[in-house]
């Protein structure tokens, strides 16, 4: 069986769904018989390359909200990331284009080293002082996922490297109805929106293994949408 997700470094469901997406897999009897590939989607692929901003303040002004009151969000959101057992700041983020980083998570991909390259960004982004919008860091990520740092440059200096990847990845996804990440697909037949609970996960593999349509979960709580915004639970 083979699970596609697309996702975005940049969201925090993404971070968190995954998560719930791997101790689900974990529970399903066939997991060392499922292949997890990870796909591409921006959530602000209009934003200029090497700009970012503080995410409390994109919150504020997408949502119409405080600075107060979208610390709250983010906290909100860090409270469902801790009770994954996943390290979340509330403070000190920044929000920008991730092109470039969909374009390494390609190059990792065709050396074996994708999910390593992508924990390691999800890591830096959500519970380190490091900010994935740095070409210095992230070339110094790809490093540390085993990727060799003259390639990893070469491709961060050519704005063509792996960029048709990306692009049809997402061209993919607005084909299989794809409108907000994360987004899973089993075996291209059935799709899960959202950072579900493990369980539902679990229960989908084991629907979809058997041959049986996988039975639509309820809407999850968490979600990101092109330009940014996310659903965040207000409980």
């Amino acid at each position: 069986m083979r699970v596609e997700i697309w996702s975005d470094i940049a969201c925090p469901w993404c971070y968190i769904g995954k998560a719930r997406f791997t101790k689900g897999l974990a529970g399903f009897a066939h997991r060392d018989e499922v292949e997890v590939v990870f796909r591409s989607f921006e959530l602000d692929p209009n934003g200029p390359k090497g700009v970012s901003a503080p995410v409390v303040e994109m919150l504020a002004q997408k949502y119409g909200r405080t600075l107060e009151e979208a610390r709250g969000m983010e906290g909100h959101v860090a409270q469902s990331a801790r009770a994954e057992g996943l390290t979340y700041r509330t403070e000190g983020r920044d929000h920008g284009n991730t092109f470039d980083i969909h374009r390494l998570l390609h190059l990792a991909a065709a050396r074996g080293r994708q999910e390593e390259l992508l924990d390691l960004a999800y890591r830096a982004n959500f519970a380190e002082e490091r900010s994935v919008f740095d070409t210095g860091v992230l070339l110094a990520l790809a490093v540390e996922a085993g990727l060799d740092e003259a390639e990893a440059r070469a491709v961060l200096a050519d704005d063509s490297a792996y960029a048709e990847e990306v692009r049809a990845d997402e061209r993919e996804a607005a084909e299989l109805g794809a409108n907000a990440v994360p987004f899973f697909v089993l075996d291209r037949r059935y799709g899960i929106s959202g950072g579900q609970p493990a369980e539902v996960f679990t229960r989908a593999l084991e629907q979809a293994w058997a041959g049986r349509e996988v039975e639509e979960p309820a809407p999850a709580d968490g979600a990101c949408e092109p330009d940014g915004a996310c659903a965040v639970p207000q409980s």
